[in-house]
Formats: C-alpha cells, sequence, structure tokens
C-alpha cells in the first residue's frame, strides 16, 4: 500500500517550503493543499488542534506538526535516499541547534523588519538580523553547505528564508549580499537544486504579498 502523504501549506510561509524542500529531496508525491489563514480549514483545525497553525504534514492519516520537525520525521521515515541530518549524534545535536537558531533568532528579528509600526524597533530587528546572518555565515566557513560537502538538515532550514531576503531588504533599507557575500554564494548554489529552486515562492511575489499584509495592518 502506497504511502498516503498531504501538505496543508500557505505559499508565502517559508516554514511550509521547508517541507516541500525535504519532500522533493527524497523524491516523495504528496497532495498539497493551499490554506487560507484568515479562514482556516475544518482538516488544519481537527489536524493542528492545538496551534491551528501551518504545515502539518499528513502521513497515512497521522498529523506531524512544526516545520523541522516534519522535515526530521521525513529524514528518518523515508531514510532511502538523501539523508539530510547526519548519522553521528554529536554532529545531529550540533545540526538541531543550529536549525533551532535560525527558528529562534533569525526569525524573529525578521518579522521586527517587515511588520515593526515603530523605527527603532525595526532598526534594532535589522541590526540583530545581520548579526544573525554573520554568525551562520561563519558556521558555514568555506564548505559548500552547512552539511558539509552535502546539503542537509540546516540548509533546509535557512535557504527557504532566502526567498523573503528581498523583501527584508527593502523594507530594512540594506544588501545581505555587501553584508554576507559568502551566504549568498551559498544560496545560490542551494538553488541550483531542483529540490530548493522548485519548492520556493518567487521573492518578489513575496514582497507584494508582505507590502498586501501591511495595508492590510496600517503600517503602509
Amino acid at each position: 500500500m502506497a504511502d498516503e502523504i498531504v501538505l496543508l501549506s500557505s505559499w508565502p510561509s517559508m516554514f511550509s517550503m521547508r517541507v516541500r524542500v525535504a519532500l522533493a529531496e527524497k523524491g516523495l508525491k504528496y497532495e498539497y493543499r493551499e490554506e487560507d489563514l484568515q479562514n482556516k480549514s475544518p482538516l488544519l483545525l481537527k489536524m493542528n488542534p492545538v496551534h491551528k497553525k501551518i504545515p502539518v504534514l499528513i502521513h497515512n492519516g497521522k498529523p506531524i506538526y512544526e516545520s523541522m520537525i516534519i522535515v526530521e520525521y521525513i529524514d528518518e521515515v523515508w531514510n532511502h535516499k538523501s539523508p539530510l541530518l547526519p548519522t553521528d549524534p554529536y554532529q545531529r545535536a550540533e545540526a538541531r541547534f543550529w536549525a533551532d537558531y535560525v527558528d529562534k533568532k533569525l526569525s524573529d528579528n525578521g518579522k521586527k523588519i517587515i511588520w515593526s509600526t515603530k523605527g527603532e524597533e525595526q532598526e534594532t530587528g535589522k541590526k540583530e538580523f545581520i548579526e544573525c546572518l554573520k554568525l551562520l555565515e561563519r558556521e558555514l566557513g568555506d564548505n559548500p553547505y552547512f552539511g558539509g560537502e552535502n546539503f542537509g538538515f540546516v540548509d533546509v532550514s535557512l535557504v527557504t528564508f532566502s526567498c523573503w531576503f528581498h523583501t527584508y531588504e527593502s523594507y530594512g533599507n540594506f544588501s545581505i549580499e555587501t553584508e554576507c557575500p559568502k551566504l549568498i554564494a551559498w544560496t545560490k548554489r542551494c538553488l541550483e537544486k531542483e529540490s530548493v529552486s522548485s519548492s520556493l515562492a518567487d521573492p518578489h511575489k513575496i514582497h507584494d504579498f508582505a507590502l498586501g499584509v501591511r495595508k492590510r495592518l496600517g503600517i503602509e
């Protein structure tokens, strides 16, 4: 019996894109269901009754939540190809740490740049966002990927933010390539992979989406 895989998602969500990248890396076929987050479907509310958020992966009727937990689940269940986490326990712990850092630091400061109504808060967010990227760039070093020679767990966690880079730059008035040239080179390298390029949203559509949300929130 074939696996039944359904992804409840929202196209601008970098967290949902992570799951799409992981599924593509494994070569898995799945049903994609776009969620209207202003009018959440009964299925989403049923499958994620605690947080009521996307992404949700439904595997043979069982839901899994939180993007990097889903990515790790995908890596463990379909371990026949393209391993995302290393086999060494220390390296696995290290990869989980950096993915958690991206979630806690980069995501929160990115929100301040785009959604803040206060100039001081936005400037603080921008400063800390750039510092986060520089720290990640140092962690990358001269390796092609965060996983060393192979695209892996940390790469999945971070690369989906890249389609939001144009929007961060636009509202924060800075250049990520100027600040972190090696990280942009890494982004371009990742985008050469079909699993990444086919899973990420268009940066200009993301910018238009953010503009629409800002207008709705009265920021513009």
